[in-house]
């Protein structure tokens, strides 16, 4: 790549993604724009998507000042209806900057998905990002189609009164949805979702959005199963799926932690049948004294999604309904004093993640509840909206990812980073 730099795309009114190497591709951290350097890029991994973001200008530099510059027409028609483009990256990859744009007046709000920055250069399309986890456990070129569709038919044949496998199908089969996938696939991680209510009504939430808002990424599970439909799920994945993981707590639900008693009888009956692989519960965390039961029943990990280490940040993101970011602090306590495996699922946004107080109030939460692996998820979520739900008004400039990323590993040397629940046994 040496010293040159991906050129701007944009999207012409026919949707058309065209190169403009009048500008340079440029990224975003927050509200200011900046051009990555070769260390900041990869190219588009396979499995990616690009979106076209209606009512949005895309943002570039200009090559010889180095400073932003807004391309409000197609250079090559003069046509202005134009817009900028962003990619929702393949798992196991995080953003460094998002796309650069400037929003129009009354530009809708995006759907709940990543928008990582893109330009190309070279015949290919490169991306703001770096690969934070090796496992290729949902990785584009892991799935077959075919085989997936064969495989799912045959498993909803032989458990047509399993309400628990017929919904997997669903996910799997209508959203596409990896875990489903690797499920009836018979492998890695599978998902186990169990409840249709939630106690927070988180602002980017994939499963379930007020009417008039933009719409949720799939649907929320409408029952929850009993122990057995969970168990006949989980005891033949992990005694027979290599690096077998199940998980509780989708994006296909609510908080799992409210169904605590089923998940509970459900980690006794499949330990009564199985001592391989690993249960894991994704969460809120909002229930410590219900994890504490769980972990006494069996459950191996916890992964713990948050969107801030500041409570006043947390608060307004999940808006939760009787708890606090107090009680997500002691369930990381409770699991860590029962000797289990404690994962905090970190929303990454760039300039808001790296902005130097979270940084500082991530470091300060790391240092007194003792996790074992940070997964850096990015969030989905159009980004104005989001710093606008929450009210982030930064004192200072941003870290950068990468520098964010180097200064937490020489602070905490033994913490993990990922993106994938690990298989413990």
């Amino acid at each position: 790549m040496g010293n040159r730099k991906p050129a701007l795309v944009f999207a012409n009114s026919n949707g058309e993604i065209i190169e403009y190497e009048g500008l340079t591709m440029a990224g975003a951290s927050g509200e200011s724009f900046h051009c990555p350097d070769h260390t900041e890029l990869i190219e588009l991994p396979e499995g990616s998507e690009l979106f076209v973001l209606p009512n949005r200008l895309p943002v570039g530099i200009e090559p010889d000042s180095g400073e932003p510059a807004l391309l409000d027409g197609d250079p090559y028609t003069g046509e202005t209806d134009i817009s900028a483009v962003a990619a929702f990256m393949a798992p196991a990859h995080t953003a460094v900057y998002t796309a650069a744009y400037q929003s129009k007046e009354r530009a809708p709000l995006l759907p709940l998905f990543a928008y990582t920055a893109v330009g190309w250069m070279d015949g290919k399309f490169w991306v703001a990002a770096f690969r934070s986890d090796q496992d290729s456990r949902q990785d584009a070129a892991e799935f077959d189609q075919a085989l997936i569709n064969k495989r799912t038919a045959k498993k909803l044949k032989q458990h047509q009164d399993n309400r628990l496998i017929q919904h997997l199908g669903k996910c799997c089969l209508t959203y596409g949805c990896p875990a489903a996938r690797n499920y009836f696939l018979g492998r890695w991680e599978a998902p186990l979702p169990s409840s249709p209510n939630c106690n927070a009504s988180c602002v980017g939430c994939i499963s379930l959005q007020p009417s008039g808002c933009c719409p949720s990424t799939q649907d929320r599970i409408r029952f929850a199963p009993t122990a057995s439909e969970i168990s006949e799920v989980a005891v033949p994945h992990l005694d027979n799926a290599p690096r077998p993981v199940v998980s509780f707590g989708q994006g296909c639900e609510g908080e799992p932690l409210l169904q605590a008693k089923i998940l509970e009888q459900s980690i006794h009956l499949i330990r009564q049948q199985t001592q391989k692989g690993t249960i894991n519960l994704n969460t809120n965390a909002s229930l410590p004294d219900a994890v504490e039961k769980l972990a006494a029943a069996g459950l191996d990990s916890i992964r713990v999604s948050m969107n801030s280490a500041r409570p006043d940040f947390h608060q307004r993101y999940y808006r939760p309904s009787g708890f606090s970011f107090t009680d997500v602090r002691r369930s990381i306590e409770v699991m860590k004093a029962a000797d289990r495996h404690v994962s905090l699922n970190y929303f990454i946004l760039p300039g808001f993640t790296d902005d130097p107080e979270e940084y500082a109030a991530f470091c300060e939460l790391i240092a007194t509840t003792g996790p074992d692996l940070i997964q850096l998820r990015n969030l989905n979520m159009d980004p104005e909206q989001y710093r606008k739900a929450v009210q982030h008004q930064p004192k200072s400039p941003p870290l950068g990812m990468l520098h964010w990323l180097e200064s937490l590993k020489k602070q905490f040397p033994d913490l993990q980073l990922g993106y994938f629940n690990p298989c413990l046994a």
